[in-house]
């Protein structure tokens, strides 16, 4: 029988500026090898100095439109702008922009919840798989245990309503479980399967982060088939590559 659990990991200090998130991670739990840690994006733009104070920011003229006209801070529109390598979307009070990462999202990902200062926003890391990397560094200097780590966020989706938790940086793991070639229960050749498995054990993470919780941290515990020795393709990996883009 397979067997998943999640636990979240309470008691985590307030991150700021140059925190180690996987020495604070090991000193309140047993981390095994075969673990999958799931960090929210948040506290690692804390750790890694990526939270801006709107009132330090000058909006330029394509803020000050984009803002009159979506009823948004221009303070806030200028950093999504500086955030983005292109606005896909700009209607109805929302911004969608493809970050520099690559990543397709609400605001380039800038984020004002969860900020101990009013007036502060939180933007993503500037490499999250550089950032689930050093975790994962920092867990095994702290434990000799090298489990997989996942920096996750939270994502709108073009087809559903509701935001679920996916993967924008991730070390340790294959993001994705290839089962093209393989076959299906009734011995059919699958053609098109691809698993997310970075994503889907993000998402099962969040059942235990609650938003207003203070849980940044969870364990999901059985997918160690899935941990490897090495970092990994990192979550650029799951990335759809613009020319196989149906929607742009």
């Amino acid at each position: 029988m397979t067997e998943l659990r999640v636990f979240g990991i309470s008691e985590m200090p307030e991150i700021g500026e140059g925190a180690e998130i996987g020495a604070e991670i090991a000193a309140r739990a047993e981390i095994a090898s075969g673990d999958f840690i799931v960090v929210s994006q948040k506290i690692v733009s804390k750790a890694e100095g990526r939270v801006c104070r709107l009132d330090a920011v000058s909006p330029g003229p394509e803020a000050e439109r984009l803002a009159a006209e979506l009823g948004k801070e221009a303070a806030l529109v200028e950093l999504i702008l500086a955030e983005s390598r292109a606005v896909l979307r700009a209607e109805r009070g929302l911004l969608i922009a493809e970050t520099r990462h690559g990543f397709v999202c609400a605001n380039a990902g800038v984020d004002t919840s969860n900020l101990p200062e009013s007036g502060t926003v939180a933007l993503l890391p500037q490499d999250p798989d550089a950032s689930a990397r050093r975790i994962r560094d920092e867990i095994r200097i702290a434990t000799e245990a090298t489990p997989a780590v996942i920096v996750a966020d939270s994502f709108g989706r073009a087809w559903r309503l509701g935001q679920t938790e996916v993967a924008i940086g991730c070390a340790g793991l294959d993001p994705l479980d290839d089962w093209r070639g393989r076959a299906d229960a009734g011995g059919r050749a699958l053609e098109a399967t691809e698993i997310a498995i970075a994503d889907e054990a993000a998402s099962a993470a969040d059942l235990v982060r609650d938003k207003a919780s203070r849980v940044p941290v969870a364990i999901v515990r059985g997918l160690g088939r899935h941990v490897t020795v090495e970092d990994g393709p990192g979550a650029a990996a799951l990335r759809r590559p613009e020319a196989e883009d149906l929607f742009r």
